[in-house]
């Protein structure tokens, strides 16, 4: 694989990532870390309600999951 591609996933986010696997791969549990995430995930989360209102998709992809078998 070329790791010079271009990612959609910004750079900085991206290291993150990798340091979160590399932690976890280890056993590492870090609970600052885990709490930040959390956090910025709940913000996301409302963020995007805010911009595009409750979005129920999980129901239609497991019924179109399940129609494909």
């Amino acid at each position: 694989m070329d790791t010079k591609e271009q990612s959609v996933i910004p750079p900085d986010i991206l290291a993150e990532l990798h340091q979160a696997a590399d932690r976890a791969a280890a056993g590492v549990h870090d609970t600052e870390a885990m709490k930040r995430a959390c956090d910025r995930m709940d913000r996301m989360r409302e963020e995007l309600r805010r911009k595009h209102g409750d979005m129920n998709v999980a129901v239609d992809l497991i019924r179109e999951a399940r129609d494909e078998e």
